[in-house]
């Protein structure tokens, strides 16, 4: 398809839409991958609604751990949501065209849900460091009022730090192409198309990542430093067991995040020939961690699985 552009003088054409291609190499059966995309999307939705749905009907899941885990569920939908739809949208019906804004409000919306997912890591993080390192002052510390203001500002947190993100991406100048190799709108991906100095929205992300996901993986880490030197402690061996399997979960949705994070990272920054793997590498990323909280979750924790019990048991005693 052709560039759209506007303006009266040739030199200063100024595009108006962009074309999401899709998966580069692979335009011409990409549109097999709805179907999967759309059961997985419907799968994320459908597994993260039971999640706070049993949290919400469940009064012995009224927990702190719980409840940031409901938190995630909500941030886990947003982030799904923000993505899939429009990727459905060009393998499905073609519709390839996305206006600036659109793209930068997505741009806008990936990196928000992106750093408050790790941010509510964080928390959780905080939730289980207390519960097993102060055991005893844990109801005192980690109480709603805590979660409320600690939900609050990782939502202020992260809604005003990206700001600058779509902000300088809409502020380059786009004059010359405008398909991008790419399912949505990544920052990179569109200011590569820029004709003037894309420099400073490189430099404005790598900051952001670190001050933000770096931040809190930095923190995370030293928490359960703590939290394996306060288990290792423990003179029973069953004390050690039950302690490390309250934290098992939340250590696998970490190392899936966090690991996604980095090899998305040092895909881009180095120079691949195939197209298709950062792209591919950078859609799973924002896909699959949304559909993994549930499984994990449900697949280790007791109380949850039986949780899931009492609310199909009473939704079939209400039929």
């Amino acid at each position: 398809m052709s560039a759209s552009f506007k303006g009266s003088n040739s030199s200063k054409f100024q595009v108006s839409e962009f074309i999401l291609m899709g998966f580069p190499g692979i335009h011409s059966w990409q549109h097999w991958l709805s179907l999967p995309l759309a059961l997985l999307y419907l799968s994320t939705i459908g597994a993260n609604i039971l999640i706070l749905t049993t949290i919400y009907q469940d009064s012995s899941l009224k927990q702190p751990m719980y409840l940031f885990l409901g938190i995630l569920s909500v941030v886990d939908m947003g982030l799904a949501t923000t993505i899939v739809p429009k990727i459905l949208a060009i393998f499905r019906f073609d519709a390839k065209a996305i206006s600036l804004p659109e793209c930068f409000a997505q741009i806008y919306a990936i990196h928000c849900f992106l750093g408050m997912e790790s941010g509510v890591f964080l928390c959780m993080a905080f939730d289980r460091y207390v519960a097993i390192c102060h055991p005893l002052r844990y109801p005192l510390i980690v109480t709603n009022s805590f979660i409320t203001k600690a939900t609050l500002f990782m939502v202020l947190r992260n809604g005003l730090f990206v700001i600058p993100v779509p902000v300088l991406a809409a502020q380059r100048h786009y004059c010359s192409r405008n398909e991008i190799e790419h399912c949505l709108c990544s920052n990179l991906g569109v200011t590569s198309l820029a004709c003037d100095d894309r420099r400073p929205n490189s430099i404005c992300q790598l900051v952001l990542a670190w001050l933000l996901m770096g931040g809190d993986l930095s923190l995370i880490v030293l928490t359960y430093a703590l939290i394996l030197r306060s288990i290792f402690r423990l003179n029973s061996a069953e004390a050690v067991s039950k302690a490390l399997s309250t934290c098992s979960s939340h250590l696998i949705l970490i190392f899936f995040f966090y690991t996604a994070v980095v090899v998305v990272s040092v895909t881009h920054l180095t120079e691949t020939k195939n197209a298709l793997i950062p792209v591919l590498l950078k859609v799973l990323h924002n896909t699959i961690p949304p559909s993994l909280s549930p499984v994990v979750y449900a697949l280790r924790n007791r109380e949850l699985r039986e949780g899931f019990q009492k609310v199909f048991c009473l939704g079939l005693r209400k039929k």
